[in-house]
């Protein structure tokens, strides 16, 4: 498919090594939630409804102690070139586990016992780095939803293409590329919630990496707090 980076080091999309797609988050953007909220990063469009803290179904399937986060990420059938089966796949389970372990160290979970919180993630259209995209508009709908949070949760990803370390892969850089590298963390709390690696870096790569996609979520961190700040701001 040609070059991913050019002689100028430009990107397939006009980026630069270090720059995050075009993003825009929403919170309230679904009035039968308790909250919810959409994302746009890149072509990557993303909407999150969450449900909850309510009552646990099946019963004994409640928690004594804490409440039981459930989470679906799903990518519609036309969310890509190729239509994809309706029913989830082996990768969305997995990306639903991935997602909701990353997510319940943010969450207060002790505060809601015997209780049940429902995350809902519904790709409308993907471009690589949607698991990121899906984790950080998720964060704003808990949030929306006024479930008691320690902090936000922001992630994003940095790889390897052509031989350079770059932030925030697209669907074609994550295909063709070397390495791909999610992150997620709680930036107030400098905690990292979510790490994963797929292909091969050396050392300095792998830092280089790293720190970039911290970068990355912070970016996004600012991002989910002025989307929270304008729906309440116009609220009140």
């Amino acid at each position: 498919m040609g070059r991913l980076i050019d002689e100028e080091g430009r990107r397939v999309d006009g980026r630069l090594w270090n720059e995050l797609r075009p993003l825009r988050i929403q919170a309230g953007v679904l009035k039968n939630a308790d909250g919810s909220a959409y994302i746009e990063l890149g072509k990557n469009k993303i909407v999150v409804a969450v449900y909850g803290p309510k009552e646990m179904h099946p019963r004994h399937e409640a928690l004594p102690d804490r409440a039981v986060v459930r989470c679906r990420y799903h990518m519609a059938p036309y969310s890509v070139d190729e239509r994809k089966a309706p029913a989830p796949s082996r990768r969305e389970i997995e990306i639903s586990k991935v997602i909701r372990e990353a997510l319940e160290p943010a969450l207060l979970l002790e505060e809601y016992p015997r209780t049940a919180i429902d995350i809902y993630m519904e790709v409308l259209q993907s471009d690589g780095g949607s698991r990121g995209a899906a984790l950080s508009a998720a964060s704003v709908a808990l949030a929306d939803a006024g479930i008691a949070l320690r902090d936000l949760v922001a992630g994003c990803a940095a790889g390897k293409v052509e031989g350079r370390v770059v932030l925030d892969l697209n669907d074609a850089e994550d295909k063709e590329g070397e390495a791909d590298m999610p992150v997620a963390i709680m930036p107030n709390l400098r905690r990292v919630t979510l790490f994963q690696l797929d292909g091969q870096l050396t050392y300095e790569e792998f830092q280089q990496a790293f720190n970039l996609a911290l970068e990355g979520c912070m970016k996004i961190h600012a991002e989910q707090v002025r989307a929270l700040k304008a729906q309440y701001t116009e609220v009140s």
